[in-house]
């Protein structure tokens, strides 16, 4: 009863896609893969390091990896892209960079892009983010999960779940608080459901954050 799986890769191939595109023979499979997250860690460290947007929301929804024989595409889908575009012109070389250098990869190029997302807060990676940011400012966490609501009620969404788990506001016993706001039907396969789970170091131990969110197709 209640077996606990994974929101998108439970929808493979209905409305959900993947979001690595390579193909690898059995014995090269788990390379491509320890790859594929050098490449994302690389991406979000960078990002951290050089954040100056004080509400501390990197603002990353999800990052693409597309591979071909000698080139490596990249796309990088975010909320707030301002910084690497916008602050100096030389950041996304200086991150193509830092990837190579991360791959040290010789006969393969890598090529990154950043896009725009509409309504950055009706994905969940950023939501997820923002509750982060509240809670180690120790925001109560009602609180910090009624405000990210209220932000993702903007991004027409048909419904939303927020759970935390682990010891929430400093409490000795770890318990589970979650809120729903709308339908979130898990079970359906047709409807299109965004997921994240995010882990958040506060002083008072480590909490997990985990956000479904319900998408209006229209």
């Amino acid at each position: 009863m209640g077996q606990k799986i994974n929101p998108l890769g439970f929808r493979l191939g209905t409305t959900q896609s993947h979001h690595s595109l390579w193909f690898a023979q059995p014995k090269n499979y788990s390379d491509g893969l320890q790859e594929d997250k050098k490449i994302r860690d690389c991406i979000k460290n960078y990002v951290q390091k050089n954040m100056r947007i004080s509400s501390g929301v990197e603002g990353i929804a999800r990052i693409e990896i597309k591979k071909r024989i000698d080139l490596i595409q990249v796309i990088i889908y975010m909320g707030f892209p301002k910084f690497l575009i916008e602050d100096r012109p030389g950041r996304i070389e200086e991150l193509q960079m830092n990837v190579q250098k991360e791959l040290n990869c010789v006969n393969r190029k890598i090529n990154i892009t950043v896009t725009r997302i509409a309504n950055p807060y009706g994905h969940p990676n950023i939501l997820a983010e923002f509750i982060a940011g509240q809670l180690k400012n120790r925001v109560s966490c009602r609180k910090a999960m009624k405000k990210a609501i209220e932000l993702t009620e903007q991004a027409n969404t048909k419904g939303i779940q927020v759970q935390i788990a682990g010891r929430i506001n400093g409490k000795d016993i770890a318990r589970i608080d979650w809120i729903r706001e709308g339908r979130v039907p898990l079970q359906t396969i047709g409807a299109e459901i965004d997921y994240s789970s995010y882990t958040v170091r506060t002083i008072y131990g480590v909490l997990g954050i985990k956000i479904w969110i319900f998408i209006d197709k229209e």
